[in-house]
């Protein structure tokens, strides 16, 4: 196996490398230990996604896809067929649709006639946005304990849906542990050995459950946002804190905070003073203040151009680092901002992918400055790839592949001059490292070819042997 192109012999002893040597040369030393034969496979750093909601990525894997639908209409006709094959919860859940480039809105009528008489919701595939029938707009009213008010197209838009989705993940402990067990593993055989998990609900308690019972196959960073930060702060957990009895898999995250909507929702703050903005500048820098004094690193989730420049606004005030989460478009003079200040831009590929006809739309006369990857890079920024799992696959070779190619089904790429170098994207994707080096922690990822010389098409499909957390095989097939 090789991490740069050379055959090598790579030992792994307490969990760490302990000797990387000419292939064939290293003598096992040992009855007890284990050997295995790569066949030549390429050896790199195990990969990391650096932005998911783990619940809502394992629970989606159980609702109905309607990620394929190009209009209202169809969507509610599939959910119709699948509320005649008898619906298996007292709820009907749809997930991913994407309306910005439907012909006609949505309508609260046809999911009131697609069910009769079963609450229906539909979970936009940004997160942003639930479309209800009116049972379910009544349903989620009395679980959240406020009306939930909709006009005639039955959408509920950001802390509403938010809401409603937070509602939703309320299923038995032992039920969504083991959605979560099966998604985890899931991931490990798509070489993640890390995630940050920026579920809107404190996930550390739940992480620490699920690892205590066996569910190994991740590290994980669990982040807070600010409805719970007191109830942080008050445990004295500080971002990087590992938590006691998980064997190093479990730390606490960042301080993960919303500045702005979406662009599939239309809600993402633009400097022409569209959108959403949920803070006032002073009230952010305060509650972001108390974070990092805390000992928690800001996560700001930024998707418009003017609510990026209030993120980078927010940073140089308060002094700290962090990240500004998606950083989807941005104003030319915002982009050396972000080394200047320190702060890593945590960027979602395949958005672009799944994005780039709505933007076009909805942005219009600006995409050359949105999902801004190269610029970004090329002013010295540091990139974390990541998915935004369910929003796009949790599979870095996917969020890979987006940012070198910027392309997908064949279409040519979109603002080619943004696109990443395999190297650059590669690093966004791991702990920071490109290769593997003696003294490592031993989380690895087996492939069968080499990642920084594959094509994008190549990358989507790229198969993975094995993965290891600290030396022990999450998955493999070897």
């Amino acid at each position: 196996m090789g991490t740069s192109g050379a055959p090598a012999d790579v030992r792994i002893a307490d969990g760490r490398v302990a000797e990387i040597a000419p292939a064939g040369t290293l003598d096992p030393a040992g009855p007890d230990t284990e050997v295995v034969e790569t066949a030549g496979a390429w050896l790199g750093p195990g990969l990391r996604d650096h932005h998911t909601h783990f619940d809502q990525w394992a629970l989606v894997r159980r609702r109905v896809d309607v990620s394929g639908c190009d209009s209202a209409e169809s969507t509610a006709d599939l959910l119709a067929a699948v509320a005649r094959t008898g619906a298996p919860d007292r709820v009907l859940i749809g997930h991913g649709y994407r309306d910005g480039l439907w012909p006609t809105p949505a309508r609260r009528e046809l999911l009131d006639q697609a069910a009769p008489g079963l609450p229906t919701v539909v979970i936009s595939g940004d997160l942003h946005a639930v479309w209800c029938n009116a049972l379910a707009l009544a349903h989620f009213s009395a679980l959240v304990g406020r009306p939930l008010e909709a006009g005639a197209d039955g959408v509920l838009r950001e802390q509403d849906a938010f809401d409603v989705t937070g509602a939703l993940s309320q299923v038995p402990d032992d039920l969504l542990d083991g959605y979560v067990a099966d998604a985890a593993e899931a991931a490990a055989a798509r070489g993640v050995t890390g995630i940050v998990d920026l579920e809107m609900r404190f996930g550390l308690d739940r992480w620490a459950r699920r690892i205590h019972a066996g569910t190994d196959a991740l590290r994980v960073a669990s982040g807070v946002y600010p409805v719970e930060l007191d109830a942080v702060i008050d445990r004295g957990l500080r971002t990087g804190d590992v938590v006691d009895g998980t064997r190093g898999l479990l730390t606490m995250g960042p301080f993960k905070v919303v500045t702005d909507g979406s662009l599939g929702t239309r809600t993402a703050a633009m400097t022409d003073g569209s959108g959403v903005l949920a803070w006032e500048f002073d009230d952010l820098v305060a509650i972001t203040r108390r974070a990092v004094d805390a000992g928690l690193v800001p996560a700001i989730h930024a998707i418009g151009d003017r609510a990026n420049t209030l993120a980078l606004d927010v940073f140089e005030a308060v002094g700290a680092r962090g990240t500004i989460e998606h950083a989807q478009l941005l104003v030319d003079t915002d982009v050396d901002r972000f080394a200047r200040l320190g702060v890593a831009a945590s960027v979602q590929p395949e958005h672009a992918m799944d994005d780039r006809d709505i933007a076009d739309r909805h942005w219009a006369g600006r995409t050359d400055r949105a999902f801004a990857f190269a610029s970004l890079a090329r002013a010295g920024a540091r990139l974390l790839l990541g998915s935004d799992a369910p929003v796009a696959p949790l599979d870095p070779w996917v969020s890979m592949a987006a940012a070198v190619g910027r392309d997908r089904d064949g279409r040519d790429p979109w603002h080619p001059a943004e696109r990443l170098s395999a190297l650059a994207a590669w690093q966004g994707s791991t702990d920071g490292r490109v290769s593997v080096a003696v003294g490592d922690v031993a989380d690895l990822v087996l492939v069968g070819s080499d990642p920084l010389a594959a094509s994008s098409s190549a990358l989507r499909s790229m198969r993975v042997l094995a993965t290891a957390i600290a030396g022990r095989f999450t998955y493999c097939e070897l």
